[in-house]
């Protein structure tokens, strides 16, 4: 099993303040080169990650982002724990109403992989959808 020790001062997720609090309302992020390695033959799996979110008191800052997708570089992970892992590093960072991450693996020995992870906060219900004529 490969596993390599991610550098710690690039896995502080940073913060700014929510502009429109009272609001619900969706981000996403589109994260195309997240790298780690398989952790039974030490190859890099490559991923386009989306993050959805719906935040409450506070955003990501996407520097900070970035420089934490990049700690995956040399840690070895199955495509599962990664996806939950990441997922439980925004949500405590965060504490989002809603939260979504979907990993689309690219293809390895001719199988795609999709993890979608899915936080919501306890009380929070999504809003009804407008259909309008």
């Amino acid at each position: 099993m490969v596993a390599h020790m991610a550098d710690e001062s690039i896995r502080i997720l940073e913060t700014f303040e929510n502009p429109k609090q009272d609001r619900d309302y969706t981000i996403h992020v589109k994260i195309p080169e997240f790298t780690c390695l398989c952790p039974r033959t030490g190859q890099p799996d490559f991923a386009t990650l989306h993050l959805d979110y719906v935040p409450d008191k506070l955003c990501v800052e996407l520097k900070s982002l970035k420089l934490y997708m990049t700690s995956y570089r040399d840690l070895g992970s199955f495509h599962e724990a990664v996806t939950n892992i990441i997922l439980n590093d925004l949500i405590s960072t965060l504490e989002p109403r809603y939260m979504r991450l979907t990993a689309k693996f690219n293809v390895r020995g001719g199988i795609y992989t999709t993890v979608v992870a899915e936080h919501r906060a306890p009380g929070w219900n999504q809003p009804e959808p407008i259909t309008l004529p």
